[in-house]
């Protein structure tokens, strides 16, 4: 039995993980799942495959449920705790006393405490581990909990380095490491041909390669090609990777004369507009999705001609962050015309953001 500690945006956290379960193979069964944490029955085997995760944090090997559990964790001189669910600051303080009091009794124990942290970032659990143990105490909404201990984490350090070590970047125009891999695993795809016909720099690519994908990718300008080529040639020689990507200079809306292939899987990030100076109202933002949604009938179109039967895509459309502080999110029946069906839909976005990515996971109907 394992609990999942889910990242920021946990509903897109819930569903990346359960497309990865059924991606990998998992047999992942769902015991319980919070605010910011899942219960799950699963086979060892998510232990190895875990950090081909982007959107959760820890997988935590649970032990037991109350106090009584701490009884059975593995003993650690050197430990913290994890709690999820309450921030509360005596609490924390008793629960690790009450560890230390338990491990104390097999060999000398430190509890360490860094200062108005309730739950230790994956950063210091990989810097400290095998010899610092992260206890975890999972709270449900009664005050009950579960006690485990985490035995894997997703690599900030990797993510970080496929960001800002690459020799190309452009932080304002490209997602994120971290959402490149969570769409990966949103095509519920493990094997077979993969394209980014929006390629840019190369972010989705660098996710398709390092995870030993046939890569494919594209983009109309000739300089960014050129930079994502860049990019993949660099990620090669730091991860010693042998794969490669075929990379084109092509229009998405002709993708079929660029390539012969017929793909398993598309994950992208098209052009959203241009950047906003202020929060549109509703009117406003109808208007720029329906603009936009003119180039994306086209680039559906040409997908329907390289995609396989039962294909999936997994697109960013843009939503709008209104002057009211709702979201304006479009309907696209088109999408249904041209022979897709819509099988999820998850925003991503910050406060801050005026601009909303608005993930869709899409099929081609067979």
């Amino acid at each position: 039995m394992y609990g999942v500690i889910l990242g920021k945006n946990p509903e897109l956290s819930r569903a990346e993980f359960y497309s990865f379960g059924r991606r990998f193979g998992l047999k992942v069964k769902l015991l319980e799942e919070h605010s910011n944490w899942l219960l799950i029955e699963a086979r060892p085997s998510i232990e190895r495959h875990f950090r081909w995760l982007g959107g959760s944090l820890k997988l935590v090997r649970i032990v037991g449920e109350g106090e009584e559990a701490i009884k059975d964790l593995e003993y650690a001189k050197l430990f913290t705790v994890s709690l999820y669910g309450r921030d509360d600051w005596r609490l924390w303080r008793k629960l690790g006393s009450a560890v230390k009091r338990e491990f104390k009794q097999e060999g000398p124990a430190k509890f360490f405490k860094p200062a108005k942290v309730y739950s230790m970032p994956a950063e210091l659990i990989l810097k400290g581990f095998p010899e610092v143990k992260d206890v975890v105490f999972l709270f449900r909404d009664d005050g009950s909990f579960l006690v485990g201990e985490t035995v894997k984490v997703t690599d900030p350090f990797e993510l970080k380095k496929l960001d800002v070590e690459r020799p190309v970047q452009r932080p304002i125009l490209s997602i994120p490491p971290r959402l490149a891999r969570i769409m990966v695993n949103l095509t519920e795809v493990r094997r077979g041909l993969f394209l980014d016909p929006f390629c840019g720099i190369g972010t989705v690519l660098q996710e398709f390669v390092l995870q030993g994908l046939p890569a494919y990718g594209s983009d109309r300008d000739p300089e960014r090609v050129r930079e994502a080529r860049k990019n993949i040639e660099w990620l090669r020689r730091e991860f010693r990777l042998k794969n490669s990507a075929r990379i084109e200079v092509c229009d998405a809306r002709k993708l079929k004369r660029c390539f012969r292939e017929r793909f398993d899987a598309i994950v992208t990030e098209p052009y959203l507009g241009k950047p906003l100076k202020r929060n549109p109202g509703r009117g406003e933002a109808i208007k720029l999705a329906n603009e936009l949604d003119r180039l994306y009938f086209s680039v559906f179109e040409s997908f329907s001609e390289v995609l396989k039967r039962n294909g999936r895509v997994v697109f960013v459309f843009p939503a709008y962050r209104l002057r009211d502080g709702s979201i304006y999110r479009k309907e696209r029946r088109w999408l249904g015309k041209l022979g897709f069906e819509v099988l999820g839909r998850y925003p991503d976005y910050e406060e801050r953001h005026r601009l909303v990515r608005d993930i869709h996971v899409i099929r081609k109907r067979g």
